[in-house]
């Protein structure tokens, strides 16, 4: 088949909530994938950091291979020989406490909701029904009807009400508009360390330590979304370590498989999972043995392979040379570590286009909130291919 026949066959049949570059790609390698055709491409969006440790890793590759061999799923109504050894070396890892082990992004920030209202009613005192919750604005968590409805886009909120009620939106990056924001009966504070979705958006310097300040102060669980951000993306195995914090509750998946398979966590640094008893919450196959094998390759890869401090190496070399870029379609270019935005003036005609011109040119990135470029490559990359992937993108920012 050619390519415009699997771009036929989506349009078809396909529901049409997505808009996806029209390159139709069928293997990958490191940073590099291949299409239909032939051609290579530089992908420079690591699916959305889920492969951080590049497309199919032949270390994760032999784990998933190996288990997938011998047991994949029996549910949590038994135990497996994957789930404790995950556990062990997960927390060991991220100095964690306990781990509750989830499926998608969007499912461990649902329990994360669940755990720290369950939390609000049986620890702190909240009378029944009335825990809040403080969100930002312009976060992204997910695609639940939970999630967002408390959302402050309105494309992802429109057609979808009534919204579950509980949750207080803020600016992102004041921290006096949290303090405001919390009552008596305030159970978390659940916030992005970098917005990803919302344009590579970086908080001031000290936001994270006033936050972790205030919900210390008021008795108030800081739960950190890292699905994103952790697991090496910003330079450090989490965003927080920038800020010297650590949260209640940390919240990964994307690269915590390294994109073979959904795989994501609640991780707890307080007793805030403790409230859980059997039947409160559960998955048939959040933690099934395939998973945990998966997911504990893929951990050691991001260690043993240094990818993290290549990230922050990788990172500082990528934002100098960007920022030298002489453009005037640019605003601003920011980042930390692989997560980089290039955010492109409203007269530049929107970031789509120069995503197109980029995908000719053998280089593949995706817009985000219309007028920034999000770059994000596998933490794999090296210096070469930085620069190789950096005369691209100053080509078409200087030429359309």
């Amino acid at each position: 088949m050619k390519t415009q026949e699997f771009i036929d066959l989506e349009n078809r049949y396909g529901a049409n909530n997505y808009n996806p570059l029209n390159v139709v790609l069928n293997r990958g390698e490191g940073i590099w994938v291949w299409d239909v055709d032939g051609n290579r491409y530089m992908d420079c969006l690591a699916a959305y950091s889920a492969v951080n440790q590049g497309h199919c890793h032949p270390r994760i590759l032999e784990a998933m291979t190996e288990q997938a061999r011998k047991l994949t799923l029996v549910s949590r109504a038994f135990r497996n020989d994957q789930l404790g050894p995950f556990y062990d070396e997960i927390c060991a890892l991220t100095h964690s406490h306990s781990v509750l082990p989830m499926n998608s992004g969007a499912e461990a920030v649902e329990s994360a909701i669940k755990a720290v209202r369950k939390w609000g009613y049986e620890v702190k005192g909240v009378p029944d029904g009335q825990a809040e919750i403080i969100v930002c604005t312009n976060n992204f968590h997910g695609r639940t009807l939970t999630i967002v409805g408390f959302s402050s886009e309105e494309q992802y909120r429109q057609g979808y009400a009534p919204f579950t009620p509980g949750f207080n939106l803020i600016p992102y990056g004041d921290a006096a508009a949290l303090e405001q924001a919390i009552t008596p009966n305030t159970v978390a504070f659940l916030v992005e360390p970098i917005q990803g979705e919302g344009g590579v958006i970086i908080p001031p310097n000290g936001y994270l330590k006033a936050v972790r300040d205030l919900c210390d102060r008021h008795n108030v669980m800081l739960i950190l979304d890292e699905i994103q951000t952790g697991l090496g993306r910003t330079g450090k195995l989490f965003a927080e370590e920038h800020d010297d914090i650590e949260a209640d509750l940390t919240l990964v998946g994307k690269a915590l498989s390294g994109g073979f398979y959904p795989v994501s966590a609640v991780l707890s640094n307080r007793e805030v999972l403790g409230v859980f008893k059997p039947g409160d919450h559960g998955s048939t196959f959040g933690g099934n043995p395939l998973a945990c094998a998966v997911a504990r390759a893929a951990l050691k890869v991001l260690v043993e392979e240094n990818l993290i401090d290549n990230a922050a190496r990788m990172g500082e070399h990528a934002l100098e040379r960007l920022r030298a870029i002489d453009s005037p379609h640019i605003r601003e270019v920011r980042g930390r570590g692989l997560m980089i935005g290039i955010e492109l003036h409203p007269e530049a005609g929107g970031a789509r286009r120069f995503c197109e011109a980029l995908r000719d040119l053998g280089l593949l990135c995706k817009e985000t909130h219309e007028h920034v470029l999000r770059i994000a490559p596998p933490l794999v990359i090296q210096k070469e291919e930085i620069d190789w992937a950096v005369e691209r993108i100053q080509q078409v920012l200087t030429a359309l």
